[in-house]
C-alpha cells in the first residue's frame, strides 16, 4: 500500500476484509488523506456506509454521480510535494458485505466505466458476501485481530495520554474481552 501511495497512479481497487475492529476503515481514510491531503480530501472521497444506504437507488444515484464526475487538476506544485493528487477520486463503502445483491451488480458496472477517473475501496467482514466478479477487480487485503501485546502497547499508550491508571488485571480482563479488536478495547476502556 505505502508503494501505491509514492506511485499513486498504481492504485488499484482495494478491497480490505477482517473482522472489526483491525483498522480497515482507517487505512482507508489514512491513504486517501496521504494521496489528497486537507484541501483536496473532501472533493476527492465519497465515504458512505453501505449498511445504511446500500439499496440500488443509493448506487445509481450517489455512487454513480460521484464516479462519473471528473475532479480539477489545477494544483499547485507545492502542494503536490507533499500530496500527489492524482486525477481520481475514491469513494469507500464501508461494510460492502451488506450491500443487496442487485447493489453489488450495479456497483461492478460502475466500478468498470469509470475505473480511470475513481478508485474504489471496498471494506467488509465477510468477504464471502461479495459478489465474485467485484472480487476479481479489487486488490484483495485481508486485516486480522490485533495480537495480545499490539493492543496492550495501545491501550497502555492511551492510560498514559489520558493519565488514567489501570490494574494490570483490568488490563489483562480487556484484553481477553476484546479478542484483537481495538475499537472494542478502547470503548471498554473508555467505560
Amino acid at each position: 500500500l505505502k508503494e501505491c501511495i509514492q506511485n499513486s497512479l498504481a492504485l488499484p481497487h482495494c478491497l480490505f476484509y477482517g473482522p472489526p475492529g483491525t483498522g480497515k476503515t482507517t487505512t482507508a481514510l489514512a491513504i486517501t488523506f496521504q494521496l489528497f491531503g486537507p484541501l483536496f480530501y473532501k472533493e476527492r472521497i465519497l465515504e458512505l456506509n453501505a449498511s445504511d444506504e446500500r439499496g440500488i437507488k443509493v448506487v445509481r444515484e450517489k455512487i454513480k454521480s460521484f464516479a462519473k464526475r471528473r475532479v480539477n487538476n489545477d494544483i499547485s506544485n507545492e502542494y503536490k510535494k507533499k500530496y500527489p493528487c492524482p486525477s481520481y477520486k475514491i469513494i469507500i463503502l464501508d461494510e460492502a458485505d451488506a450491500m443487496t445483491d442487485e447493489s453489488q451488480f450495479a456497483l461492478r458496472r460502475i466500478i468498470e466505466e469509470y475505473s480511470e477517473i475513481t478508485r474504489f475501496f471496498l471494506i467488509c467482514n465477510y468477504v464471502s458476501k461479495i459478489n465474485k466478479p467485484i472480487i476479481s477487480r479489487c486488490a484483495l487485503y485481508r486485516f486480522k485481530p490485533l495480537s495480545k501485546n499490539s493492543l496492550n502497547d495501545l491501550l497502555i499508550k492511551i492510560c498514559k495520554l489520558e493519565d488514567i491508571k489501570l490494574k494490570d488485571s483490568s488490563l489483562i480482563k480487556i484484553l481477553d474481552y476484546c479478542d484483537g479488536d481495538l475499537r472494542k478495547a478502547i470503548n471498554t476502556l473508555q467505560r
